[in-house]
């Protein structure tokens, strides 16, 4: 077993010890209001995100009612969430696609997600591996952080350091490891104010 490779199997095994089933961070409660969640999430923290979209799915909660209210009336609501003016239109026009392309259906594929309005490779990477269980290694700037820091990747974006992890982990663990890296960042391993010694993973490979 090569050094790296030993180092993953440890970090692995460090998260599971600690996160062994790691809840999904955003309330949902299909896979349209979890779509809707990740995307309102763009530069905004789940936090927040969790208190704007129950005032949101209490208006709508699917394509058909989300419809029915303008831009406007999106835009606020889900002000405190930041990007407001992008993300009601995004909302807004994806809701009318789902409705006449999919039948108000969320589809199950990356290709037909990323070509949604407001929809990255990183939320149609959310909602493939935590609505249909289909694995991906979402990527955010916590996890290229970390995966940087642990020196599981060199990557100079989100995008190389998303293949340089799906190299070097199982393919089974990915849809929990993402958030279990997630959990531990903000626990054990923040951007600011670490403190390498009293971190499991970096008091190892630090």
């Amino acid at each position: 077993m090569t050094k790296k490779k030993e180092k993953v199997s440890r970090i692995i095994q460090i998260l599971e010890d600690l996160f062994p089933d790691p809840p999904i961070p955003l309330d949902h409660k299909d896979p349209y209001t979890l779509l809707i969640a990740v995307l309102l999430s763009a530069q905004c923290t789940d936090v927040r995100v969790n208190k704007i979209t129950p005032l949101l799915f209490k208006r709508a909660d699917n394509p058909f009612d989300m419809i029915n209210l303008s831009i406007e009336e999106i835009r606020e609501i889900i002000k405190p969430c930041g990007l407001s003016p992008a993300k009601s239109k995004a909302i807004f026009n994806l809701s009318h696609i789902l409705i006449d392309k999919y039948q108000g259906e969320v589809p199950k594929s990356f290709e037909a997600l990323e070509e949604l309005p407001g929809v990255g490779h990183k939320t149609a990477s959310v909602v493939m591996s935590q609505s249909f269980g289909v694995p991906a290694f979402p990527v955010d700037t916590h996890i290229h952080r970390l995966a940087t820091r642990w020196g599981l990747s060199s990557g100079k974006n989100v995008t190389e350091t998303e293949r340089d992890l799906k190299r070097l982990t199982p393919k089974a663990k990915w849809n929990t490891l993402h958030l279990q890296i997630i959990f531990f960042g903000r626990a054990y391993c923040p951007a600011r104010g670490h403190e390498p010694t009293a971190c499991p993973i970096c008091s190892i490979y630090g």
